[in-house]
């Protein structure tokens, strides 16, 4: 099977942390949004259901723009807050920053 540079993940939000997350999301930072485009991620997509999250991007590089991220210090600003609201957390400095889900089916 052909796969898409496509990337997807989801995430669960503590329900006490679900309305400052939502607002951070549709009022992003514009640092945060031309530091995700100059790391190459394109056509980024969170959709909501509940506090479940579910996270969507194609990018050509994962690897190079994970270390961009990781890199970057408003990214690193932006994720000191929100690690805290998802369950669990993520540090881009990790190997596997984020467990991606496999890609089972893609129609061109």
């Amino acid at each position: 099977m052909e796969h898409s540079k496509k990337f997807a993940w989801t995430w669960t939000v503590k329900k006490e942390c679900l309305e400052e997350y939502v607002n951070m999301h549709l009022n992003p930072w514009p640092e945060i949004l031309e530091e995700h485009r100059k790391a190459g991620y394109r056509n980024y997509s969170i959709f909501q259901n509940g506090n479940q999250f579910f996270y969507c991007f194609e990018c050509d590089d994962i690897d190079a723009a994970n270390a961009y991220i990781a890199a970057s210090e408003a990214c690193g600003r932006w994720n000191a807050i929100t690690s805290k609201m998802v369950e669990g957390s993520f540090d881009f400095h990790e190997e596997e920053p984020i467990h991606f889900m496999p890609e089972v089916f893609y129609l061109k």
